[in-house]
């Protein structure tokens, strides 16, 4: 009898082991569903960190719902396994749902408009289009309330069953759940990091209902003689199981054609780095002898192959023929090679580039592209003349802001400095637009050399143009003089140049002329020396406009406020 009773409780404790070691893995698996559903929301609506924060606090505040509604659930192994069938089920689907009710609502105006023979500029806007648009954009979160509440419930119902099991109230049930819960969740993190970044987020999804579902049958299992219907969960989890593996044959397929239907022209390539979604697009042209190519991070236009030269000039000339010479380079981002191309064309001895994603140079670099069929690594290295073939280029992979610390401390000088980076639509980066980083490029720039950032368009985001400039002034720059130019695909777009020497812009370009004038496509001197110019009253309320101090976020805030509603797959791209 007594060996029984001790055979009766080993088994009863391998039984609760199995229980923690589930809600381990169901913590680790409900993280990833936060961060799938934050990070396909930030890709296709924008504002990545509004998106990022707005889906994690919406699931904690559903989990807490759940968790009280748990009490409702009168038997806990039943309901278990029916929550881990519908986890799996709504987490699979997810991505699919979102992606097609997106592509179906954005495109839903264009079918109007031909419908019904509208004009080819006029789209129908307001009343329930408008409507429609607005339950697309919180589609996302909506999935992500509905999964917050079922997860919430997970814990609450397996406590309850460890109670079962040992028939008694546990002193520390709570404290042994949430322990398995926060361990779960930290490796659940570190999986998705490490792991599942690159994958196809539609894939991670499948992956993760595929988690749920085994930890529902290994449950199932393990206490089959509790449930009421054993036969029938059992064959759920078999429905469940086919769809899984229906999706995984056709949704990465299904969620790439949703993703088509968002651009205007033909995607040729689309590829899911550590980083960024990247996007190129092909459009024929009566009149060109080659297509137009168009490329996207993240759903924001980078640049179009048809007037990338007018942007790229406007960022590289007036630097390189402002410094007193041009021997080493210093380019920040610039990942697609063509401020690169242009930077190599006055000769230089030396040019390192700094770029976080080693994938997105891999993409513009002959041979390194992963669609051999399309052959899009060739197209795209043909843009850029192969620069990155050069001899004379060094490319540095990492945080541009580690790196030029690191460059600091070497005493390395560079003639020319040119930060080619997206806009500051992220925390992330606007440390990379703040008096500290320029401060510390500044250490990088020689005593006569001249540095030159992108920034972002004077007529859409005027606050964060100017605050760039303030800022470049704050970080110890002697002259910082701003210009302008219209770029097609991005409209009205703004530049800034700094300088340790207290010489105008316009006397250094009249000294050089003669140097870049010969080989530049599109920019003339006279061009050049106008874009300087801004209307009457620009720069009217510069002294209210507050400069970003690093971790102050101003600049991001600035860009979040000018831009709200115009980013993302939805809206007009913008670099």
């Amino acid at each position: 009898m007594e060996l029984s009773l001790s055979t009766e409780a080993r088994w009863t404790k391998s039984k609760d082991f199995l229980l923690i070691i589930i809600m381990g893995v169901l913590a680790g698996c409900g993280l990833i569903y936060q961060y799938i559903l934050a990070h396909y929301a930030g890709r296709v609506l924008g504002s990545l960190e509004t998106a990022i924060y707005t889906m994690i606090g919406l699931m904690i505040v559903s989990m807490g719902a759940g968790a009280f509604f748990a009490r409702y659930v009168k038997h806990p192994f039943n309901g278990f396994v029916w929550l881990e069938i519908a986890i799996a089920a709504v987490g699979a689907s997810a991505i699919l749902l979102i992606s097609t009710a997106i592509a179906i609502i954005s495109v839903f105006p264009q079918w109007l408009s031909v419908t019904f023979s509208l004009p080819a500029d006029v789209l129908p806007s307001g009343g329930v289009i408008e409507r429609l648009h607005d339950l697309s954009r919180n589609l996302p979160f909506v999935i992500g309330c509905i999964l917050g509440f079922l997860i919430g419930m997970e814990i609450p119902l397996i406590a309850s069953v460890r109670q079962r099991i040992y028939k008694k109230n546990l002193e520390n049930n709570v404290g042994t759940l949430y322990g398995a819960d926060y361990v779960g969740a930290g490796i659940g993190a570190a999986i998705w990091v490490v792991v599942m970044l690159p994958l196809n987020i539609a894939d991670v999804a499948l992956i993760t209902a595929g988690v749920n579902v085994f930890a529902g049958a290994l449950f199932l299992g393990t206490f089959w003689r509790e449930f009421t219907r054993p036969v029938l969960l059992l064959f759920a989890h078999g429905v469940v199981v086919l769809l899984l593996l229906l999706m995984f044959a056709l949704g990465a397929p299904w969620v790439e054609k949703m993703g088509q239907l968002l651009y205007q022209d033909q995607v040729v390539y689309t590829q899911s780095t550590r980083y960024q979604q990247l996007t190129v697009t092909e459009r024929q042209l009566k009149g060109l002898s080659s297509p137009v190519y168009n490329f996207y991070i993240n759903g924001r236009l980078q640049f179009s192959s048809n007037d990338e030269v007018i942007y790229h000039e406007m960022l590289v000339v007036p630097a390189l023929a402002g410094s007193a010479r041009t021997d080493n380079i210093l380019i920040i981002g610039g990942g697609d090679g063509l401020a690169l191309r242009r930077v190599l064309e006055f000769s230089p001895k030396h040019v390192t580039l700094i770029d976080l994603d080693e994938e997105l140079i891999d993409l513009f670099t002959r041979g390194k592209s992963k669609n051999k069929t399309h052959h899009i690594g060739e197209v795209l290295a043909e843009l850029n003349h192969d620069a990155f073939t050069d001899d004379r280029v060094s490319v540095v992979i990492g945080d541009a802001f580690i790196e030029v610390e690191r460059l600091v401390a070497s005493g390395r000088y560079f003639d020319t400095i040119i930060v080619d980076l997206p806009d500051p639509s992220h925390p992330d980066l606007n440390k990379l637009y703040s008096t500290y980083f320029y401060s510390q490029l500044s250490h990088l720039l020689s005593a006569d050399g001249v540095l030159v950032s992108q920034s972002t368009s004077p007529y859409h985001s005027k606050e964060t143009f100017v605050s760039i400039g303030k800022t470049l002034k704050a970080a110890g720059f002697e002259r910082v003089e701003q210009y302008h130019a219209n770029v097609p695909s991005f409209g009205e777009w703004g530049w800034s140049l700094a300088m340790k020497v207290d010489i105008p812009m316009s006397v250094r370009l009249e000294r050089t002329s003669h140097q870049w004038e010969g080989f530049s496509q599109w920019l003339t001197k006279g061009l050049l020396v106008s874009s300087f110019q801004f209307s009457k009253d620009f720069f009217v309320e510069e002294i209210s406009i507050n400069i970003n101090e690093l971790g102050s976020h101003q600049i991001y805030q600035y860009h979040q406020d000018s831009w709200v509603g115009r980013e993302g797959l939805l809206n007009e791209p913008t670099n």
